[in-house]
């Protein structure tokens, strides 16, 4: 394995691939001290105020004069924010649609209403934070023994959140929260759903229920505390509801559904300098591959785009969807600003400590787990994904929030990338993981999926990788379950995003 990596002949810093000493050559220079595994090099005079250069982008400037030879990270680049003219449209390369006799299958839950699910879940998903551990205790009340008689029904989970109340009634925080509401009531993953609410609280089921047009019936049944009379009370009827729903649940049988029915969260986190070269690429290899079925790929995290958002905007359908991802960064910076915040809080210490060094930086390579498809649409958060293709939704960047998000528009599957290590999982649609090196996929093998490290030591290429992670897409969609799955994860990673005033 080579020493370091140069991405592109522009850049005026490259990628150390394992950890140097001082006196390590490095094309025309000399390391000047030590360089950790993924952090950068000089490989010219860097004056300062001086843009530092990666990917062919800049991803910040210098603070300081830097010698070639140098280690660059945060001791001596600057953070600035993106001053960019954008391009619509100009970069569009055409999905080419797979001929019929090429078009891929999965085993699938065909519901009624002709969407296709992944998993079958029982869902008791929370209108406010006071009725969660009554929904906690129902789920909890159906156990192993039990289960074991509805061997088609995954298990019963329970959806908690710590909001719901103390906020106003409409605006942009309770919209979303309804928005999530809604995309877990109605998801394919979901065979049957009980809502549990207090009764009191500013998020009304019967708000939601009216604006949705949700009909109650037997796999769809709502209950809220007050007007059951009591904690106790709530459990014992939403046991006997849930427990109604079993074997209607249990008759969902898989069947030969097309790749086109997959929807797929593209998400990243505990990223490291090698999340760009390896993993997220060859998740966007994958990505493509699937928008060639008719599948459609949802990359979200807004604060994780920014610096590479004008070349999504090149990637456009139209001009109003570009203007659209436009209209998000703006509002993200007005949100960080007005919260006395700044962009490049993310990334985060272990990020850093991974070799990415600004927001900029570590745009660029989340930006890559979109493939190369065009932008087909960009949507707010939580909200339905009706675009075949790739297509962005807004979302923090705070793992748990960005993935409810993208479930509750309609996520049957996650793919997630990480660097450092996330120990992340999710339901109802299942997580797979996939590690940016070697090192660290070793190291976690009983969290991680796939190793896209072996792009740095095998001689992997990034078309074998992404057909890996696609293949294993299909397979997980029919049933296989991924690590974090097979450990239990998602019960507490559904965290819708809370924005605004809690009053």
């Amino acid at each position: 394995m080579r020493d370091f990596i140069r991405l592109d002949p522009d850049d005026n810093v490259v990628t150390a691939t394992h950890a140097l000493q001082a006196g390590v050559q490095i094309e025309e220079v000399t390391t000047t001290g030590l360089v950790p595994s993924g952090h950068k090099i000089a490989t010219r005079p860097i004056r300062k105020g001086d843009q530092i250069r990666k990917y062919a982008q800049f991803i910040g400037l210098a603070s300081q004069d830097i010698a070639p030879g140098e280690h660059v990270h945060t001791h001596n680049v600057a953070f600035r924010n993106t001053e960019t003219s954008y391009e619509f449209g100009t970069d569009l390369r055409p999905v080419v649609p797979v001929p019929e006799a090429q078009v891929d299958r999965f085993m699938g839950y065909r519901r009624a209403n002709g969407r296709v699910g992944t998993r079958n879940y029982i869902a008791v998903v929370t209108s406010v934070n006071c009725s969660a551990t009554a929904a906690r205790r129902i789920a909890d009340a159906f156990g192993p023994d039990e289960m074991a008689h509805y061997p088609n029904v995954d298990g019963v989970v329970a959806f908690v959140h710590g909001t719901g109340c103390g906020m106003g009634g409409d605006g942009e925080g309770f919209e979303a929260l309804q928005r999530v509401m809604w995309g877990y009531a109605r998801h394919p993953n979901h065979a049957g759903v009980l809502m549990v609410g207090l009764g009191c609280e500013m998020n009304q089921i019967d708000w939601l229920l009216d604006a949705y047009g949700l009909q109650q019936g037997p796999l769809f049944q709502t209950m809220n505390i007050q007007s059951v009379a009591g904690l106790q009370r709530t459990v014992d009827m939403g046991i006997e509801k849930v427990r109604a729903m079993l074997p209607l649940a249990n008759e969902a049988r898989r069947e030969p559904c097309p790749a086109s029915d997959l929807m797929v969260a593209l998400q990243c986190g505990g990223s490291d300098a090698w999340s760009g070269i390896t993993a997220n690429p060859a998740l966007g290899y994958a990505s493509d591959l699937l928008a060639a079925q008719g599948g459609t790929g949802v990359l979200a995290e807004t604060p994780e785009i920014y610096g590479a958002e004008h070349l999504l905007t090149r990637r456009a359908a139209d001009r109003e969807t570009g203007d659209k991802l436009v209209g998000l960064i703006r509002w993200w910076e007005d949100y960080t600003a007005r919260n006395r915040g700044s962009m490049d809080n993310n990334p985060s210490p272990g990020n850093k400590k991974g070799g990415l060094t600004t927001i900029l930086e570590k745009s660029l390579g989340a930006a890559a787990k979109g493939g190369t498809s065009p932008l087909m649409g960009v949507y707010k958060y939580a909200e339905p994904v009706t675009a075949a293709g790739f297509t962005f939704m807004d979302s923090p960047g705070y793992d748990p929030a960005s993935v409810t998000g993208q479930i509750a528009g309609g996520c049957n599957l996650v793919v997630f990338t990480t660097g450092r290590g996330s120990a992340f999982g999710s339901k109802p649609a299942p997580t797979i993981k996939v590690a940016t090196n070697s090192e660290m996929y070793a190291r976690m093998i009983d969290d991680m999926d796939v190793n896209a490290g072996d792009m740095l030591t095998d001689g992997i290429t990034l078309k074998q990788k992404g057909r890996e992670i696609y293949e294993l897409i299909l397979r997980v969609a029919s049933g296989e379950p991924s690590k974090s799955e097979a450990q239990g994860l998602g019960d507490y990673e559904f965290v819708p995003w809370q924005i605004g005033a809690v009053m």
